[in-house]
């Protein structure tokens, strides 16, 4: 999969299933997403098993609650009117019919009369009217219908508690003993944050994709994209936990942000939101994703859309259709990179040169991101001796990750042209494709590219007597 922007679809009732996983992949999907917060680990750890078996190279992102509130499961999704009182609780085992239960048990310490409280992304908005116990009573704006496992949010309010959870412990050990490729954290607020997320993961996978969705996350935006593997813009929770009105321009800086680090950003919440229920987007929505690919995401984000929608399929192409001529329309944000001036000299060498692709042999993707960074036209093939880490590369902009299971050498490249064969072996460069290859030439030190080459493959069948 080399698209040049990527395309992340939530998998749920609506899509869990070979058949219909095969049709989403066909049609453009590059990351297939799980929902932590919905359904139980029997039902996730099936499903990664299905994906797996199904899409093979399709990696992996499961969203792990972190810190955020949402309503109880619920047996009654109560119905309401506007001014009406209902009732939530932060203690267990209410269903909905009197009560609403929530996850987080401590939240009516935090709240006071008259404090401003929303529900699922911001689409329904109550006042506080008072707290008898473990009780809040609250009264609706409009009229509305409060659904299980939907977001609470209550911006302004400063509720204390541990970064790291119980459940999120768990989850993370479910995400590493179940080889998901990345796990999405929510609310991250500092880079400390995710080092101690970091420290609790043994292994390489999954990687990090740290979720801006708060003001603290704003505030710190740089020193979280700097920690981070990639970074997501949850505009629902963002929107309520800040300004709906400042979103537009808060979504554009940490894009910038995130391409000053040459670090991958996913675009989510409500990107087709229409499509859920209708076959066709509205121009609004068409707007919204060509602009944020415009300015440069790397991955836009479906979530009901392709979980529980009628229309999953026809969501993830005309997510790809306008992708694709946002792209070719682009004006990208030009960067200097400081740490790494071969990437620009790598764009210009594909801009000038007849190159078809690029070749990055790279332990850790540290060089594919780097240059996928520069939205170069070409495909880039990514190749590493990791098993563990080729499809987490397939998040990078116009990338394809790919396992060989080779020595890398130390003290010199002569592992290079029998991984350039390999490529050729599998097909994935032939006789007419002209590659630059890009590596660590050795001997060196820490992450620099220092080696460049460019091949006509046909030259090479001819040197090494290829078959």
């Amino acid at each position: 999969m080399m698209e040049k922007n990527k395309i992340v679809a939530t998998i749920g009732p609506a899509t869990n299933s070979p058949n219909m996983l095969k049709k989403m992949f066909a049609a453009g999907m590059s990351i297939a997403r799980l929902n932590g917060s919905h359904n139980t680990l029997d039902w996730h750890k099936n499903t990664i098993k299905l994906i797996k078996r199904t899409l093979p190279d399709c990696p992996i992102l499961l969203d792990i609650p972190g810190k955020k509130i949402r309503t109880a499961k619920l047996t009654i999704e109560p119905i309401f009117k506007k001014n009406d009182i209902l009732i939530l609780t932060t203690e267990l085992g209410f269903d909905g019919t009197k009560k609403i239960s929530l996850t987080n048990n401590k939240l009516h310490l935090f709240l006071k009369k008259n404090d401003l409280l929303y529900a699922d992304d911001g689409t329904l908005k109550f006042r506080v009217i008072k707290i008898i116990g473990k009780d809040i009573y609250i009264k609706a704006y409009a009229s509305g219908k409060l659904k299980s496992a939907k977001g609470i949010n209550v911006p302004h309010v400063n509720i204390t508690g541990n970064l790291i959870t119980k459940r999120d412990k768990k989850m993370l050990q479910f995400a590493e003993k179940n080889k998901v490729d990345f796990v999405g954290l929510s609310f991250i607020e500092s880079g400390e944050h995710l080092k101690k997320i970091r420290k609790l993961i043994k292994a390489e996978i999954p990687k990090l994709v740290a979720k801006i969705e708060n003001q603290k996350g704003l505030d710190n935006k740089e020193d979280i994209i700097d920690n981070s593997d990639c970074i997501m813009i949850d505009r629902g929770d963002l929107s309520t936990e800040t300004n709906l009105e400042l979103l537009p321009q808060n979504q554009k800086k940490i894009i910038k942000s995130c391409i000053k680090y040459s670090k991958p950003v996913i675009v989510a919440t409500e990107m087709l939101d229409n499509m859920i229920q209708n076959p066709y987007p509205t121009k609004a929505e068409v707007l919204d994703i060509y602009n944020s690919i415009n300015d440069g995401a790397t991955a836009t984000m479906l979530s009901g859309e392709t979980a529980v929608g009628k229309y999953p399929v026809d969501s993830i192409k005309v997510m790809k259709t306008i992708s694709e001529n946002a792209l070719n329309t682009s004006s990208r944000l030009e960067k200097k990179l400081e740490e790494n001036g071969m990437a620009e000299a790598i764009k210009n060498l594909c801009d000038f040169l007849p190159i078809t692709k690029l070749v990055a042999i790279t332990v850790s993707g540290f060089a594919a991101r780097i240059v996928a960074s520069k939205k170069i036209k070409q495909p880039i093939l990514a190749l590493t001796n990791r098993e563990n880490l080729a499809r987490s590369f397939n998040i990078y902009s116009g990338t394809k990750g790919i396992y060989y299971k080779t020595r890398f050498y130390k003290s010199s490249v002569e592992h290079i042209p029998r991984c350039l064969k390999y490529l050729w072996k599998i097909n994935e460069i032939n006789k007419r494709d002209m590659i630059l290859v890009i590596s660590l030439g050795y001997p060196a030190k820490g992450r620099r590219m220092n080696f460049l080459q460019t091949h006509y493959v046909k030259d090479l069948i001819k040197v090494f007597n290829w078959k």
